[in-house]
């Protein structure tokens, strides 16, 4: 076929490079990406600039907290900071969506540990390449730790991680707890509805 007949998907480069862009996001494919990008074209001016702004903004100041690795933009998140907060009560997640998700539910007064993982052998993703090392070294930590409630999901990954976390943990004989089984099997936590978490947190048992 001659250069000049060749087909494409007939967007301008710009567009075409959006949608890209856009694609390369979990959970958006082409045709979600290409709505996406249309929608933003028949946007203010002003509403697309304000989108891209909160991007760059979102990723020069974002980053990890020093103390839980849960998101901030300062060097301890807010949660961190509050001490109002019960700080000897220590809630492990697998990530910050499992975070905002109990902190949805309101029944949880303590502060967190975020692993960013999950245990998981047949993927090559070992102890090493969480957060599993800092947990330790806090609870081993000169302040005074009452609890580690190890809320991971549960799947395959989150109940080995579990069930690691407690081995590791029971030299400290500090009290380690599980989520109740109000949590579906196989689910993650930031699908979880609030009553059902602040069921599982009421109900935790001691591993």
């Amino acid at each position: 076929m001659p250069e000049n007949l060749k087909r494409n998907d007939g967007l301008p480069p710009a567009m075409t490079r959006l949608v890209k862009e856009l694609s390369r996001l979990p959970g958006i494919g082409e045709k979600t990406a290409s709505r996406l990008a249309f929608n933003l074209l028949n946007r203010p001016r002003q509403e697309v600039i304000a989108l891209a702004e909160a991007l760059l903004e979102m990723k020069e100041r974002v980053g990890l907290c020093a103390e839980c690795f849960g998101l901030s933009d300062r060097p301890r998140c807010a949660i961190c900071e509050d001490a109002a907060r019960e700080h000897d009560l220590i809630c492990v997640v697998e990530g910050p969506a499992d975070l905002m998700a109990i902190e949805r539910a309101r029944s949880f007064n303590g502060v967190y540990h975020v692993l960013h993982g999950a245990i998981a052998p047949l993927d090559g993703i070992g102890p090493d390449d969480i957060k599993v090392s800092e947990l330790i070294a806090r609870v081993s930590g000169p302040a005074p730790v009452r609890e580690v409630i190890i809320a991971t999901n549960a799947t395959v990954e989150g109940e080995t991680t579990a069930l690691y976390l407690a081995k590791v943990l029971k030299p400290t004989e500090v009290k380690i707890t599980r989520l109740a089984r109000g949590l579906p099997a196989g689910g993650d936590l930031e699908y979880s509805d609030a009553a059902t978490l602040s069921s599982a947190l009421n109900g935790r048992r001691e591993l």
